[in-house]
């Protein structure tokens, strides 16, 4: 578990889902990730994937659940993928939960507990994802003049 001011990061588990698939069924939350809310059951499979992670031993996979204790309840998640001394990280957070810093402390919560651990964070953002890119930058990342598929890659070097 990893913990801010106001959130505990926890591991994700599959009994997740549930709860999750709520926090995730606003579609305007894939505006610029793509694809579409999954149902309790598609979100369980995916869980499932995620925690049995990486099938490629040069690659983990770490995945929280954000809890806002504030409230009790799941608000989003972080994630970051982890290679050759490098992760990259992601985040989302429920519309109804937006616009309260939540991300931004996720992020930056997530970036510091990686710190000891790699060499460089990194994470790609859509171009006019501007809250996005304003979470990147409250965890200490810059935006490079990198882009793939259509993204903006940002980059934070640790040690």
């Amino acid at each position: 578990m990893i913990s801010t001011s106001r959130l505990d990061l926890l591991p994700l588990q599959v009994e997740h889902a549930a709860e999750m698939a709520e926090v995730l069924a606003n579609p305007a939350l894939h505006r610029f990730i793509g694809g579409a809310p999954l149902t309790p059951e598609a979100l369980r499979a995916r869980y499932e994937r995620l925690v049995a992670g990486s099938p490629d031993p040069t690659e983990q996979w770490l995945n929280w659940v954000i809890l806002l204790r504030s409230e009790g309840r799941l608000v989003g998640t972080v994630q970051a993928t982890v290679a050759s001394q490098t992760a990259e990280i992601a985040w989302v957070v429920g519309t109804c939960w937006q616009g309260r810093g939540i991300a931004g402390e996720a992020a930056r919560g997530l970036v510091e507990w990686l710190s000891p651990q790699v060499l460089a964070v990194v994470a790609h953002i859509h171009p006019d994802h501007h809250a996005s890119a304003a979470v990147a930058a409250s965890a200490g990342l810059t935006a490079t003049d990198e882009v793939h598929d259509g993204e903006i890659r940002w980059h934070r070097a640790l040690q």
